[in-house]
């Protein structure tokens, strides 16, 4: 029997399943370890035998199906690292900016933007409590160094963190859609307490999907090799569903409704112009004989039609930017999470409940992607609001005094402009 283990050990590229069993004990089971162990090693029932993630699983030694990858050599230790360190570093930082400058910056102390500081807070425990541990894990080969009682904790903060984000995001869709077509009695409604309520609703929600593996109800697996979540197919179901297929298909939902309030308002507002052929005003002058009306009086219906139309525009472009904030806060949070979700969802049914079948390579790729969307936030919103990019401009380049008088002097120039061009609204 030691003589077959030691055979499997060292033997990983040639005929494992012919070194399994030595003719004579078909009927007897394999021991693990270098010395007699009293307790058989327990084979994965997930993948077949003959599949090359299986062998590799028991080549390194672990219960579960996942490929333990050989560590990578130092150059690409240097390029994997590097890449991935400054990934979590832009992810430090940009949401660091980001809860900095709504909480020092009166401006933007507003209630819908605590939404955007939830957001940062849960994409900023994203890069400080999951990401480097990631890392670590990944430049030697996807082995767990860090024990099995901080695997549940690694785990559950992984899990809170991003369906924390993930839910915030959903949140600012129905936000933003109840400010496009509310105007009026929305904002009145809108405070400080109302948001906190909106905020605590979203990390217990998220904390409901990281308990169960910590209560018994679908245990995490950790073999002493692998940290993988549970892979329980209700739990899989009810976690997938609850942390990203609902808050996606929301998000959609508003993306879709206010895009449809951007598209009727560009069909019924007009613009200013003078009296078009065919307009009222016209067959109103052609009623009465086509004399032409005085010159005062066409000044004062022009001056009203161009104040109207002013009004107008402003809508439009405000309906306009919100539907292009969300749609492309939407596209970027698809194309990061859907891939591992995806994956998460389907993989208890390819490779069963005990383990993970899927290729390291390939999760820890599709896993990043997922990351790389707390990285994105922060800075698809300044994008979009010209007071957190005016505040970044002055945080990066250390000018913290008078900010605040800046940014409302910066507003009063602003709105000179619009009353004088409203087409420039963005």
């Amino acid at each position: 029997m030691l003589w077959a283990l030691s055979e499997l050990m060292t033997d990983v590229n040639g005929s494992l399943l012919s070194n399994l069993r030595r003719p004579g004990n078909l009927g007897k089971p394999l021991m693990r370890g270098s010395s007699v162990d009293p307790h058989p090693l327990q084979v994965s029932p997930c993948p077949s035998p003959a599949a090359p993630s299986s062998l590799g699983s028991l080549a390194n030694g672990t219960d579960c199906g996942q490929q333990i990858l050989p560590p990578y050599g130092d150059t690409e230790k240097v390029i994997i690292g590097a890449i991935l360190s400054i990934i979590t570093l832009l992810t430090v930082s940009g949401n660091c900016l980001v809860m900095i400058s709504v909480c020092f910056v009166k401006k933007l102390r507003q209630p819908s933007n605590y939404l955007i500081v939830s957001l940062a807070l849960a994409d900023l425990s994203v890069a400080v409590a999951v990401m480097p541990f990631v890392i670590v894990t990944d430049l030697i080969g996807g082995q767990w160094i860090f024990g099995q009682l901080f695997c549940n904790v690694f785990i559950a903060m992984d899990v809170i963190c991003c369906t924390a984000s993930i839910m915030t995001l959903c949140v600012i869709s129905i936000d933003r859609y109840l400010g496009i077509t509310r105007p009026l009695t929305y904002p009145v409604r809108q405070n400080g307490k109302g948001m906190a309520k909106m905020i605590l609703c979203v990390w217990l929600l998220a904390a409901s999907i990281t308990l169960p593996p910590l209560f018994g109800w679908a245990k995490n697996i950790n073999d002493g090799k692998v940290c993988l979540i549970s892979q329980d197919f209700g739990y899989t179901i009810y976690s997938t569903a609850v942390a990203f297929y609902i808050p996606m298909s929301v998000m959609l939902l508003m993306y879709h409704q206010i895009f449809k309030t951007a598209k009727k308002s560009a069909a019924k507002h007009t613009f200013a112009g003078f009296p078009r052929p065919g307009d009222k005003r016209m067959s109103e002058a052609a009623k009465i004989g086509g004399k032409p009306r005085k010159e005062s009086e066409e000044c004062a219906h022009f001056a009203r039609l161009l104040k109207n139309d002013r009004k107008n525009m402003s809508i439009f472009k405000r309906e306009q930017k919100a539907a292009t904030t969300l749609g492309i806060v939407v596209g970027a949070f698809t194309v990061c999470w859907l891939p591992f979700f995806i994956l998460s969802t389907a993989r208890p049914f390819i490779c069963g409940t005990e383990c993970s079948c899927i290729p390291l390579w390939l999760e820890r790729t599709i896993m990043w992607f997922g990351y790389t969307n707390s990285l994105l936030n922060p800075f698809i919103y300044a994008l979009f609001n010209r007071d957190l990019r005016t505040t970044y401009h002055n945080l990066l380049r250390c000018r913290y005094r008078n900010i605040n008088r800046k940014l409302s002097a910066a507003g009063m120039h602003e709105a000179l402009k619009l009353a004088e061009r409203p087409e420039l609204v963005l």
